[in-house]
C-alpha cells in the first residue's frame, strides 16, 4: 500500500473509531440504535479499495465497543463486511450510488443475524426495527458520504484517482 493510500486509512479507521464517542445525535429503539454519520468513513473507504475498508470497519467496530459495549461494537463490526463487498463492487467499476443500494440489503441481514441470539425471534423487533432500521441508517449515511465524496472530488481537495468520473 502506497503511503499516500496508508495514510488516509488511518484517518479514516481514526475517524470511524471516533464518531461513536462525538457524535451527539443517535437513534435508539432497542435493539436497535443509529448513530448518525457512523457509516460516512466505511463508504469513502469503499472508494479505495477492499482493504482500506476492511481496516476501516475494524476500527469502527472497535469505536462501538469501546463506547457502547460488545453487541453494538459485533453490530458495528458487520462493517467490514459491507466495506468489503463494497469496495470489492467499486473496484470492478460499479457506482458508488448502486454499491450502496447493493449492499444496505447485506448490511441489515448482517445486523439482524447478530442481534438474533439475544433477543430471540422477533419478526417485529429483527426485521422492522433493525433488519429495515439498519438499511434506511445505511441509505442515510450514503446520501451524507456521496455529498462529501462528490464536494471532495469537485473541490478537488481529493481526488480518486482509482475512480472512473461515472463512478461518482
Amino acid at each position: 500500500m502506497k503511503t499516500r493510500k496508508l495514510a488516509i486509512t488511518g484517518l479514516l479507521t481514526a475517524l470511524a473509531i471516533v464518531i461513536p464517542f462525538a457524535v451527539f445525535f443517535k437513534i435508539i429503539i432497542p435493539p436497535f440504535s443509529a448513530t448518525l454519520g457512523a457509516h460516512v468513513p466505511m463508504f469513502i473507504s469503499m472508494l479505495l479499495g477492499p482493504e482500506v475498508a476492511i481496516m476501516t470497519g475494524i476500527g469502527s467496530a472497535l469505536g462501538f465497543f469501546l463506547n457502547l459495549g460488545p453487541l453494538i461494537g459485533a453490530r458495528a463490526f458487520m462493517h467490514v463486511f459491507v466495506g468489503l463487498l463494497g469496495g470489492l463492487l467499486i473496484k470492478k467499476g460499479w457506482s458508488f450510488s448502486k454499491t450502496v443500494i447493493v449492499t444496505g440489503p447485506l448490511h441489515g441481514l448482517l445486523e439482524v443475524l447478530i442481534v438474533m441470539p439475544f433477543i430471540g425471534f422477533n419478526v417485529y423487533d429483527l426485521l422492522l426495527i433493525t433488519g429495515v432500521g439498519t438499511f434506511l441508517h445505511h441509505l442515510a449515511d450514503g446520501f451524507i458520504s456521496y455529498v462529501i465524496v462528490k464536494f471532495l472530488h469537485k473541490a478537488r481537495v481529493f481526488n480518486f484517482t482509482n475512480i472512473k468520473h461515472n463512478q461518482l
